[in-house]
């Protein structure tokens, strides 16, 4: 029979630092009951946290105060351990992309099920709703434990205005696409535009013309609304449209207000 210290010293050895309940009491040589009672003790003097049900974390001295490993470092591995798909997403993309209009208080992640928001320790992860995620791009980026899945710099914009009301409101989205919105390639984000909505579309391209993206990024996009010819769509899904003008290259209705902050 294994202490459970010393099974934590050799999971941290061989570099891994999660597991699920199981796995500790097959390694242990306990029954599932004693194994939880020895997680337990452990979580108590702060050696593991436990982000989900049954998955365990080892929090390294340096992420003591924190009281669990950073969201990018676990999120990962709690997805593989629920076999389910997900990637970092809104907020948290535009961040790691480099448009940190200012630090996201959560970490959000996109994932193809309910689920309820994760609180460890000082660490809070947010779970939005996607269905068709799988077709969504993503990109690779690392991290001290692995590998992480965010969202392509295109998803991420349109994202963004498609789910606003997770990002602060409009003005908030628009802070953060006067960084993102220059950097993105237009023609991926064309592409990109055929997986979702097209009233994502005609407001991210309004937003883009407010803030005076270059017409590179912009011009594909337009040209795709030009073509689909959709409804329009109010810039904000819960104010009044009656009377409000309209973007007419965008096919919006302009019932809020945007203004840059530069």
């Amino acid at each position: 029979m294994v202490s459970a210290a010393d099974f934590l010293d050799q999971m941290a050895r061989a570099g891994r630092y999660h597991f699920a309940t199981a796995d500790a009491a097959r390694e242990m040589g306990r029954s599932l009951p004693a194994t939880r009672a020895a997680l337990l003790r452990l979580a108590t003097h702060g050696r593991i946290a436990q982000p989900h049900r049954g998955f365990y974390v080892i929090v390294p001295p340096e992420y003591r105060e924190l009281g669990c490993l950073p969201a990018a470092q676990f999120v990962p591995q709690l997805f593989e351990h629920l076999g389910e798909v997900y990637y970092a997403a809104l907020l948290t993309a535009a961040e790691l992309h480099g448009a940190a209009h200012q630090r996201p208080q959560r970490f959000q992640v996109m994932c193809a099920t309910r689920r309820r928001p994760i609180q460890c320790g000082a660490v809070s992860v947010e779970f939005a709703l996607r269905k068709d995620l799988e077709r969504t791009t993503t990109v690779t980026k690392n991290t001290p434990r692995g590998t992480l899945r965010v969202a392509s710099r295109e998803a991420t914009a349109l994202e963004l205005v498609g789910y606003a009301d997770r990002c602060g409101g409009l003005d908030h989205v628009l802070a953060v696409l006067e960084e993102l919105g220059p950097e993105c390639d237009g023609e991926l984000l064309a592409a990109e535009a055929e997986k979702a909505p097209s009233a994502w579309s005609q407001r991210l391209g309004h937003m883009l013309d407010v803030l005076e993206v270059d017409d590179a990024v912009t011009a594909p996009l337009a040209a795709q609304i030009a073509e689909r010819r959709p409804v329009f769509a109010a810039l904000s899904r819960s104010q009044k449209r009656a009377g409000a003008p309209s973007d007419r290259r965008w096919r919006v209705v302009l019932n809020v207000d945007l203004e840059p902050s530069s």
